[in-house]
């Protein structure tokens, strides 16, 4: 429950933050591509920060400032693969591409920005030191019953999505 937990909070952390950024810079981009208030890759991202985090500072022993930047750069490298797999899958499914990075200096194709992948370090950061300790406690306390509803409406949202939104009927 507890990666779950994170992932329904921040896949719709994530759309907020789209949405906010598309109004602030008055761009007509859709947030996501769900019917819901979600955007899945901000959640996998999320749950893959957290279990990574604890698979490299369980194993390694040696100096903590170590340990983070080496983290940082496996973190960088993992939510960048993700970007790339998350873009060409969803071009893949919609014929459409969400995103498209060919406009920033430091473009790897359409769907990876090294300016990109430098923020969700920083964005790393933030969740880990600041926002995870804080959210740990409200995470815990989240019933059951509300984790198997957001999934049970997420399984919905994503059949509904492949179905209407792809034309496969």
């Amino acid at each position: 429950m507890y990666y779950l937990n994170y992932f329904f909070i921040f896949s719709t952390v994530g759309y907020l933050y789209e949405t906010l950024y598309f109004m602030i810079t008055k761009q007509t981009a859709n947030s996501g591509f769900l019917y819901g208030y979600w955007t899945p890759v901000y959640g996998i991202g999320a749950v893959l920060i957290i279990y990574i985090s604890k698979k490299v500072f369980k194993s390694l022993k040696i100096n903590k400032f170590i340990e983070v930047i080496i983290f940082l750069f496996i973190i960088f490298f993992v939510l960048t693969f993700i970007e790339f797999i998350g873009g060409h899958l969803l071009h893949f499914v919609f014929h459409k591409d969400f995103w498209n990075y060919t406009n920033y200096k430091y473009n790897l194709g359409k769907y990876i920005s090294l300016e990109v992948s430098g923020i969700w370090i920083l964005f790393t950061l933030l969740f880990l030191y600041l926002i995870k300790p804080w959210m740990d406690k409200i995470i815990k306390k989240i019933p059951k019953v509300i984790t198997y509803i957001l999934l049970i409406l997420f399984i919905v949202d994503l059949t509904c999505t492949l179905i209407f939104k792809n034309k496969l009927i």
